[in-house]
């Protein structure tokens, strides 16, 4: 058995890879398969040269089987990893922290379904192809809502009939709590603190945008929902609507099922934009003054702030604010242009640190002006799923099951 940790994340079109040395985990090896399903589908590992071959239309299992014999082709990956370590979406209330897959696991995972259509069958579809692929292999899910599993309950319950939580778990779960814990080790360890001392705000800005408040190590408020539709403006998502907008859509000839998915899928900066759902051509798009992405641009950046400034009301105090993700890292406009509506609150950016994203200042941008410190730091939620990973498969206590 090779003494390598395995890390899958599946999207909808896309699965990426990561190999870790289980007991360094410095990471080895990445792989990145898009355009799943379709035609076009490619597969790229960073230390092969070339692409790997996929049959036209490959699925999630496809890209797997191939990734993973290039990887042993290579030399990359000598035999059966020692773990296997996979995100998964949703957990519901079941899971509070990583769990080591066995039925029980699986089963609760299916019963999530239907909060996250868009993601939790395809993270089993990784799951049942690496249990086919390494059948002696332990497999590990990793939760993005279990570390929000800490918040208080006048933060997760909606106003809506009680009931309606006590019957059918209707609250908000909150989703990206990978990339958000890792938020909180990694500014604790740039400000010098504890995690269990560190108060911070985290907003993971992608293609699906979330945004957290961290009280003393805990989730305490966080922006998605019941599904991750909910929060912020996303890259094809809409965030947060009024939902008359059903009703009267409806009596204007739109299907409830038309309406989920132009929510879900031509929303957010597409729908806006009327271009693209990428922040870095409506940048390029807006220097020219092309209005629909300025105005894209502009929302966007104002939802963030109106939610940043209402993560303040879940802290006691505030050690960071701290941008992750492909837009949060790589953005200086969308940071600059957030927090020029939060001058109230005492937020100012040095214009040369986060022109380089902070790069050259252990990832602060903030002026010596600037209220609370301003991060930037780049997530590595694999990372995060490798120590899960490796913690379990080798826990004397055996399976961590739901609770």
């Amino acid at each position: 058995m090779d003494k390598t940790i395995l890390v899958v994340n599946c999207g909808s079109s896309t699965l990426k890879l990561a190999l870790f040395d289980e007991n360094t985990l410095t990471c080895t090896a990445t792989g990145l398969a898009e355009r799943l399903n379709h035609d076009d589908a490619v597969a790229r590992i960073g230390k092969i040269e070339g692409d790997i071959p996929l049959p036209a239309g490959a699925t999630h299992r496809q890209a797997l089987e191939a990734m993973t014999k290039a990887l042993a082709d290579s030399g990359l990956l000598t035999g059966p990893p020692a773990a296997i370590g996979h995100r998964v979406v949703h957990g519901g209330e079941n899971f509070r922290e990583a769990a080591l897959i066995d039925d029980e696991v699986l089963r609760a995972i299916r019963e999530c379904a239907d909060l996250a259509p868009l993601h939790n069958p395809v993270n089993l579809s990784g799951i049942d192809s690496t249990m086919s692929l390494f059948p002696e292999v332990p497999n590990i899910a990793v939760f993005d809502t279990a570390y929000h599993q800490t918040l208080p309950r006048k933060a997760y319950l909606y106003a809506v009939p009680y009931s309606y939580y006590e019957d059918w778990g209707v609250r908000r779960y909150g989703f990206h709590g990978i990339s958000h814990s890792y938020m909180l080790t990694e500014a604790a360890r740039r400000l010098g603190k504890t995690p269990a001392n560190t108060s911070i705000i985290s907003a993971h800005l992608g293609n699906g945008c979330s945004i957290a408040a961290i009280r003393d190590g805990l989730s305490a408020d966080t922006s998605m929902g019941l599904t991750p539709l909910e929060g912020l403006v996303m890259g094809s998502r809409s965030g947060d609507i009024d939902p008359g907008l059903f009703d009267y859509l409806k009596s204007r000839g739109v299907a409830q099922d038309q309406l989920h998915h132009v929510l879900n899928h031509e929303s957010g900066l597409l729908g806006l934009s009327g271009q693209t759902n990428d922040m870095r051509t409506l940048c390029d798009l807006a220097e020219h003054g092309h209005e629909p992405s300025l105005i894209a641009i502009e929302v966007f950046c104002f939802r963030l702030a109106r939610y940043i400034g209402a993560m303040m009301a879940s802290l006691h105090h505030l050690d960071a604010l701290v941008f992750t993700g492909g837009i949060g890292e790589h953005s200086a406009r969308v940071r600059e242009q957030t927090l020029e509506n939060l001058q109230l609150l005492g937020f100012d950016i040095d214009g040369q640190l986060n022109r380089y994203n902070g790069q050259y200042s252990d990832g602060h941008i903030g002026s010596p002006d600037s209220q609370f410190p301003i991060l930037v730091i780049p997530t590595n939620e694999e990372l995060v799923i490798a120590r899960e990973a490796a913690r379990l498969a080798t826990a004397p206590n055996g399976p961590v099951t739901p609770g």
